[in-house]
């Protein structure tokens, strides 16, 4: 069994070296373990100073292209390299190394295909009182979305199944930590939550730069991934609502008729109609939308199964995510 702990990583010369020189050398039921550093363009001599600190793998962005492609990137390269199991944590120290054997033990137990740290957000007293309300606010909508109990949706302290690396597709540019568990919930696999500990803060977050760009970024993010995996549901609402409001704006204009009184209420009338009109179109576009869905499926099964071949991946001890095991 081959662990990869993957660290991804910009301008974090500072910080590096504590992370690493706290990761573990072995782990129960793990036969080999190694460290990958993804350095996504960093100007400062990060990678000197991780290759110092004894790095089995490095791997150099040419430009700084952003924490989700990192990510991918080190996800592509754990699989290249035979990961059995990878785990993901930030170059800053934040998440507590000694819990990487709790972060494992589902997925070795084939209890899971992702297993979240959670850190349990409404307790952190380095958050403010706004930012555990918006925390917690957004793994509520992240779960509502993905269908996954998810107490803390933004931890990058993960640890992930072969197979479901497989499948991993991360298409925003801001973070990956969203997507990833609403394209788990699609996909249906199974994730854990496990509580893990997290060390005194380093440096501010580089993602968090302020509330309402974080709020930003994060809702386009979600809205994105949920309609990708989710278009007919979210085109219906969408349809519903304008349905809604075109039929309360009929029955408005009827009660006026009613009483004599429809000749100063017809331009109700008439946005009714268009609002009728244009709720049928956005459903028509939920089926247009649910049937390029589809073809998504078929893409991303043909991009697994790419995946697999590239990688001359036949091991029967990790089945996929989802498949039955007799």
């Amino acid at each position: 069994m081959k662990l990869i702990i993957q660290i991804p990583c910009y301008n974090e010369a500072d910080t590096i070296s504590q992370t690493l020189q706290a990761l573990p050398r072995q782990l129960t039921q793990i036969d080999e373990l190694e460290v990958l550093v993804v350095d996504d363009g960093s100007t400062d001599n990060t990678e000197e100073v991780a290759r110092a600190a004894g790095v089995q793998h490095i791997v150099q962005l040419p430009h700084h292209a952003g924490l989700a492609s990192a990510f991918m990137t080190g996800l592509e390269t754990c699989l290249r390299m035979g990961a059995d199991i990878i785990v993901n944590t930030d170059a800053d120290n934040q998440y507590n190394p000694d819990d990487i054997q709790l972060l494992i033990e589902p997925i070795l137990a084939g209890r899971a295909d992702l297993v979240v740290g959670d850190r349990r957000v409404a307790t952190l007293s380095r958050f403010s009182p706004l930012k555990r309300i918006l925390q917690r606010l957004g793994s509520w909508v992240i779960g509502q979305a993905s269908g996954v109990h998810t107490p803390d949706a933004t931890s990058g302290f993960r640890a992930i199944s072969r197979g479901a690396a497989l499948r991993t597709i991360v298409l925003s540019e801001y973070s990956y930590t969203l997507e990833t568990l609403i394209q788990a919930g699609a996909h249906r696999m199974a994730v854990e939550y496990v509580p893990i500990r997290t060390n005194e803060q380093t440096r501010p977050s580089r993602l968090i730069r302020s509330i309402p760009q974080y709020l930003a970024q994060s809702s386009a993010t979600i809205l994105r991934s949920y309609t990708m995996y989710r278009p007919l549901r979210v085109f219906t609402i969408l349809s519903l609502v304008t349905f809604l409001g075109g039929l309360f704006l009929s029955l408005r204009f009827l009660y006026y008729y009613l009483i004599d009184q429809g000749s100063g209420h017809v331009q109700s009338l008439i946005l009714a109609a268009v609002l009728i009109i244009v709720s049928f179109q956005v459903f028509l576009i939920g089926l247009v939308a649910d049937l390029i869905g589809f073809n998504r499926k078929i893409l991303e099964e043909t991009l697994f199964r790419l995946r697999r071949l590239e990688l001359g991946d036949n091991r029967e001890s990790h089945p996929d995510p989802g498949e039955q095991v007799d």
